[in-house]
């Protein structure tokens, strides 16, 4: 049996002024596609976790990254790929978040995270948010 495929990802938790953090629904075409998510994307050869956060969320959401920070890293293995989530807290940026690529957003209280269903290897970015957040699950 091969060894699934691993894949770099860089992970966005968009923060805005009230402290809502900003999650999308991912694309019912693509891998836990229905699911809901922190946007980002894949890291390409040669890019910085950094450079990949600015191109994917300017890609995503039409938002320019003005002051990010490391948040966790999670290393997650899923039966067809494996995927390391390089996770970046966002507290600054430009412009106003929109599904660009057609998918829907939404921006939601810490607590309320748990209300929504994410990819098995976001789930540590759900506790981590609500963690640094001080927000307990369900509240």
């Amino acid at each position: 049996m091969s060894k699934p495929t691993s894949i770099h990802v860089a992970v966005g938790v968009i923060v805005d002024r009230e402290g809502k953090i900003l999650i999308a629904r991912r694309s019912a075409q693509l891998h836990q596609g229905g699911l809901w998510e922190f946007p980002g994307g894949k890291v390409e050869f040669g890019e910085s976790v950094q450079c990949a956060l600015g191109r994917e969320l300017a890609e995503e959401l039409a938002i320019e990254v003005s002051c990010c920070r490391p948040l966790i890293k999670i290393a997650h293995d899923y039966a067809d790929k494996s995927v390391l989530l390089d996770v970046w807290w966002v507290e600054g940026f430009t412009g106003k978040a929109r599904g660009a690529e057609g998918q829907p957003i939404a921006w939601v209280g810490a607590g309320q995270l748990s209300d929504y269903q994410f990819p098995e290897a976001n789930k540590a970015i759900v506790l981590a948010v609500q963690r640094v957040l001080g927000t307990a699950t369900g509240s």
